[in-house]
């Protein structure tokens, strides 16, 4: 857990068997970094948030045909969440074809733009956009655009390999959990690996212009569309919920994997800069809310 406000750490909390150069998967506050992929290419002329999904991915269904890339990016294309994809594993690697398949044969929840749905799937079809325009890796386009430019020396994509200072992942009864699969599966909507420190790096260079120019940063960080929910996520940007919080306007965001729960925000009034990482699913909304008292406290 870490408080940032202006240059001063107001809160640093770390627990037995970490440190604070162990990486935690994000889950998905992964979108965040999808999200701002998506900009910076749009930014430099290499797609368009208005193209639609099928002229960037070959092979999508008539039901498509309207979905743009600012549609999966506020989570109004109409596509579902997992649990609308039963037969997907989380857990095990599935070929990029052959899960592009299956997002394809699960029909649509309304028409694009009709509603708001949190996806996954949408934002999985983003890092397939992303590295197909770039034409790179997706994990390498990150890397070269965001976590080496801001110094994010801890934050890496996709499956750990042999890497060090990586968290496992505890269940409520702090058993250990096998990972879901972050290379194909997870790729854009739950794969990044980061620190605390780092994430506050993310949020600093986001708002200080180091990532994207003034117009592209504006649409990140400004309401895109209406998610019905209370006033702290009152809508959502392009990877970010946004809404007040004790009379502050915020945006942050949750992310929940197998064995890990994260959450970042900003409150840029107070400069102020909250970041929770955690390897046991027994951490929940009592932990959050000490969390945000004591930032706002």
């Amino acid at each position: 857990m870490l408080i940032v406000r202006g240059d001063a750490t107001v809160a640093a909390v770390t627990s037995d068997g970490c440190t604070d150069r162990t990486r935690f998967q994000l889950a998905s506050v992964s979108k965040q970094f999808t999200a701002a992929a998506v900009l910076l290419l749009a930014e430099r002329g290499e797609l368009s948030l208005d193209d639609p999904v099928g002229r960037r991915l070959g092979g999508c269904p008539a039901a498509w045909r309207e979905v743009t890339l600012h549609h999966l990016l506020t989570h109004t294309s109409g596509l579902g969440h997992w649990p609308d994809y039963p037969m997907i594993d989380l857990a095990r690697r599935t070929e990029p074809a052959e899960l592009l398949e299956t997002f394809h044969r699960v029909p649509p929840l309304f028409r694009p733009g009709a509603g708001w749905h949190y996806s996954s799937p949408g934002y999985v079809l983003l890092a397939h956009v992303v590295q197909l325009a770039a034409g790179a890796p997706y994990r390498d386009v990150l890397a070269g655009g965001i976590f080496t430019p801001l110094g994010m020396a801890g934050t890496f994509a996709g499956s750990p390999g042999d890497r060090a200072d990586v968290a496992g992942g505890h269940d409520r009864d702090g058993r250990p959990v096998p990972s879901w699969e972050l290379d194909v599966v997870g790729m854009g909507a739950g794969d990044i690996w980061s620190t605390a420190a780092d994430l506050v790096r993310w949020i600093d260079g986001l708002r200080a212009g180091r990532v994207l120019g003034e117009r592209y940063r504006a649409l990140m960080l400004s309401e895109q569309a209406p998610t019905g929910g209370g006033p702290d996520a009152r809508g959502y940007s392009y990877g970010w919920y946004v809404g007040s919080m004790a009379g502050h306007s915020w945006f942050h965001h949750s992310g929940d994997n197998r064995g890990f729960r994260a959450f970042d925000a900003c409150l840029p009034a107070l400069d102020c800069r909250i970041v929770m990482l955690s390897n046991s699913e027994s951490t929940g909304v009592a932990a959050l809310t000490d969390l945000l008292g004591a930032a706002l406290g």
